[in-house]
This record gives structure tokens, C-alpha cells and sequence, in this order.
């Protein structure tokens, strides 16, 4: 097979973070449980407060943080206590410091499609930040480029193809989610390898569009063997 350059995202696709920002979750709804609000509420005061940081901010722990401790302060108001916010910091830290977890036959297919094509790693978020994930997950041996970007759209993707000096004929952007991976791939010309992570596969199926390049759907990225 001639040599290709493959274009791979990395979270829940190569690894799932979002486990342990649920757990997290959960332990930050517990602690402002006393104050009588319904879950479904504190999520929703969470929610806005994570979106209104993420207009400023942009993605990452820090604003992470700042979302969880101002939804505290909104919530508990007058109750609020100083050990409750350190608890908040001591979550996030030890958040910052727990490996992705590596998906199942992730290490066997990226040594087998490294040995074989071009393969450039991308991921989106504070770049100290995603550095620091991908050298946690031990697989950026695999990768001759690793990308991190501001976000996930049809001009990052051209300046992917544009900086790498990528052939879209002779290139496949491999992602887990249809609307902010693979569309935008398909949009930019680069051919598309859609690998729906297992706990978004029925909605995520639904929404893949038509673009420039072709569609590979496969049901684990152990699958991407057969093709590549």
C-alpha cells in the first residue's frame, strides 16, 4: 500500500479522559449536595458557567477549575466555606495528574499503522496542558508530528494539510466525533476514518455529512488494520 498520512485525533479516540472529568463531577456534586438543590439544577448552574469560561478562556483545566469554583460560590452563597474550595483545587490537581486511559488495541494498531504511514497526532486544548496528557499516555513514539490546536474546524484542517504539506487524496483524518473531526475533514478535502467512541456511537452515527473526501466508518480502532 503506498504511504499515507494519517491524521489522527487523540481524546476518545487513542484514550477517554472524560471518565475521570465524570467522576470528578461527581465528587463536586456531593460536596454542594447539602445545600438542597437538585442535581439536574447544579449541573445546569455548572453547565452555564463552564460555557461563559469557555467563550473567555478557551478549553482546559484552569478554566475548568474557575467553572467549578464559581459554580461552588453561586451555589453555596452565604455558606460557602474556605476547606470546600480547597477540596475543588485538590480534585482538579489530582485530575492534572492522572494518565488518559488508553483505549483497547490502541498500542498494537499504532505500532503496526506507524511502521506503515505518516502519522501526525492531534489534539485540541491548552497546549502545556495536552503535552503533558500525550506524554502520559506513552504513545507519542508513535507520531512524527503531534498538533495541538485551538479547535477542531475546516481552517485548522487546512492549515494541517498546508503546513505537513499533505496530499488530501493520500490522506485520512481518523476521529471519534462526527461534527467536530470527521465533518470538518470531509470539508477540507481529507478523506475520513470515523471510529465512534462506544458511548456516543447511536447519536454520533446520525450526524456524519458529505464532503470532499471519502468515508471510512470501522467499530474499533483496532479495525483501522483492515483498511490501512
Amino acid at each position: 500500500m503506498r504511504r499515507l498520512t494519517l491524521l489522527i485525533n487523540a481524546d476518545n479516540t487513542l484514550w477517554e479522559s472524560n471518565v475521570f472529568f465524570e467522576h470528578t463531577l461527581e465528587r463536586f456534586f456531593s460536596l454542594v449536595e447539602p445545600f438542597g438543590y437538585a442535581r439536574a439544577y447544579a449541573r445546569h448552574i455548572l453547565n452555564e458557567t463552564e460555557r461563559q469560561n469557555i467563550q473567555q478562556h478557551g478549553y482546559g483545566l484552569r478554566s475548568f477549575a474557575r467553572s467549578l469554583e464559581q459554580s461552588y460560590m453561586k451555589l453555596a452563597g452565604g455558606l460557602a466555606h474556605k476547606s470546600a474550595l480547597e477540596e475543588v483545587a485538590s480534585m482538579v490537581a489530582e485530575l492534572e495528574h492522572t494518565p488518559p486511559r488508553v483505549l483497547d488495541g490502541v498500542p498494537e494498531t499504532l505500532a503496526y499503522l506507524s511502521s506503515r504511514h505518516r502519522m501526525i497526532l492531534f489534539t485540541e486544548g491548552e497546549p502545556a496542558e495536552e503535552a503533558a496528557k500525550v506524554e502520559r499516555s506513552g504513545l507519542q513514539g508513535f507520531f512524527d508530528s503531534i498538533e495541538i490546536v485551538a479547535n477542531k474546524s475546516i481552517r485548522v484542517f487546512l492549515d494541517l494539510i498546508e503546513k505537513h504539506h499533505i496530499v488530501k487524496s493520500h490522506a485520512w483524518l481518523v476521529g471519534s466525533n462526527a461534527q467536530e473531526e470527521v465533518n470538518p475533514a470531509l470539508q477540507a478535502g481529507l478523506n475520513a476514518a470515523f471510529v465512534p467512541h462506544a458511548a456516543s456511537a447511536t447519536r454520533e452515527s446520525t450526524e456524519v455529512q458529505s464532503g470532499a473526501g471519502k468515508l471510512l466508518i470501522v467499530s474499533s480502532f483496532r479495525g483501522l488494520r483492515d483498511h490501512f
